[in-house]
């Protein structure tokens, strides 16, 4: 890998950690327990990075895996849930799997590749270019999801990713 993707997988690294980290020690109950009005849970939220963030776009569209290629076309609402009979470990170890699938993607990857597939489909007037645009796309995307699960975390139980009251003096 070159310094520059080095430098975004850096940070996305970051977000992803901060991903887990924001929801340790929450109880199963708290991590499958919708907590604002769009109804998703923490658990819910892990799954969509899983499906959609880090398999979709490393594996599906910069390496073009056909078992992942079409993924959203086949109802990405549906990675918004955790289906019955799934634990919470078992979807933790998915995004864990998912992660390594991914680094392994990226590590082949240069900035200036282009996809190898593309969902047309879903997406016909929009495209990104290379790597580059789907890494800083995809550290975007990560780095809301984690504010997300600390606002989520901070209803359910006080805690935040730095600890502590931010405004205390």
């Amino acid at each position: 890998m070159n310094a520059e993707l080095d430098a975004l997988k850096g940070a996305l690294d970051r977000q992803r950690e901060h991903i887990v980290g924001i929801l340790e020690g929450l109880s199963e109950e708290d991590l499958r327990r919708p907590v604002l009005p769009s109804g998703w849970s923490c658990l819910a939220l892990l799954r969509h990075l899983t499906l959609d963030v880090e398999r979709f776009w490393f594996p599906g569209v910069i390496a073009g895996e056909p078992d992942v290629a079409g993924q959203l076309t086949a109802g990405a609402e549906a990675h918004w849930y955790v289906p019955e009979g799934i634990s919470a470990e078992e979807v933790f170890a998915d995004y864990r799997a998912a992660i390594a699938r991914a680094d392994a993607v990226l590590a082949a990857a240069a900035p200036e590749q282009e996809p190898a597939a593309w969902p047309v489909e879903i997406w016909p007037t929009w495209r990104l270019p290379d790597v580059r645009h789907i890494l800083i796309h995809v550290l975007t995307e990560v780095a809301c999801h984690s504010g997300h699960l600390d606002a989520v975390r901070e209803l359910i139980d006080g805690t935040t990713w730095l600890g502590g009251n931010p405004y205390a003096g």
